[in-house]
């Protein structure tokens, strides 16, 4: 049986194997050059999105010691919904998460970490309740500090219902949905890329954390969702491309921080 109760049980030991035969060994590393003709392309851009919105400026202060942040850093289970979130705030929180933060060398280097300076992760946000953004889903472009809307409408009861029914989510003003361009990892690190595709994940999701924690905002990470129903909503493949982790975030209700 398989963790739904039903078919056969798909082989429990391959993540294991993947450990295994992901790891590096003296006799393992060498052999290998990079084909700098095809590097993947480091941005994602839609040829035709039905809108691009120029974010306004991140409100970049010190609002309080990071050891402060650190110490109140909570996973936020239950939202109001009494507000809108204001523009400024998200735009504050998808820099602190991919934001560039500076150039050199022909590189631009991002709010958080990755391995080998790639960048696999790619931002998608649906919106419930922005003010300034009509709710639907979209994309952020890092190089132009934008949102591409690719589609328009109310996405938190069906995001709700691909994270296994997590009610949050549905009453969080935005999620945040975070995907992986293999290739761009692959190029450089081959199997071993999804070790790091997963690390880049969670430098990105930590940073949401303590940015929120910082302006107020609540915020919750979420790793259990259908994965082809997720990206079934944000019209990617899930194979080239795939989402890999979800946050929501927004105005914490009483009694809703715990974990």
């Amino acid at each position: 049986m398989n963790d739904t109760g039903s078919g056969p049980r798909k082989d429990e030991a391959i993540g294991k194997r993947f450990h295994e035969e992901t790891k590096y060994t003296v006799g393992s590393l060498g052999g290998y050059e990079l084909d700098w003709a095809n590097m993947p392309e480091p941005y994602k851009t839609y040829a035709s999105p039905l809108a691009r919105i120029p974010l306004p400026a991140p409100l970049v202060r010190q609002t309080a010691p990071l050891w402060d942040i650190l110490s109140r850093r909570r996973s936020t289970r239950a939202f109001s919904r009494a507000s809108a979130l204001p523009l400024g705030l998200l735009s504050s929180l998808l820099w602190a998460t991919q934001g560039i933060t500076a150039e050199g060398g022909g590189w631009q280097f991002r709010a958080a970490p990755s391995a080998g300076g790639l960048y696999p992760i790619e931002t998608y946000v649906a919106t419930r309740a922005v003010e300034g953004l009509e709710q639907g889903i979209y994309h952020f472009r890092p190089q132009a500090f934008d949102l591409e809307l690719i589609k328009r409408g109310d996405y938190a009861f069906a995001l709700s219902e691909a994270a296994l029914g997590q009610g949050m989510i549905g009453d969080a003003q935005a999620t945040f949905v975070w995907t992986a361009i293999v290739a761009r990892s692959t190029w450089k690190y081959r199997q071993r890329a999804y070790r790091y595709i997963y690390l880049d994940a969670g430098h990105i999701a930590q940073n949401l954390y303590l940015s929120g924690t910082a302006m107020g905002l609540g915020v919750c990470s979420v790793g259990a969702f259908f994965d082809d129903r997720v990206n079934g909503l944000i019209e990617v493949d899930g194979t080239a491309e795939t989402a890999i982790y979800l946050a929501c975030t927004g105005w914490p209700a009483a009694e809703g921080a715990a974990g």
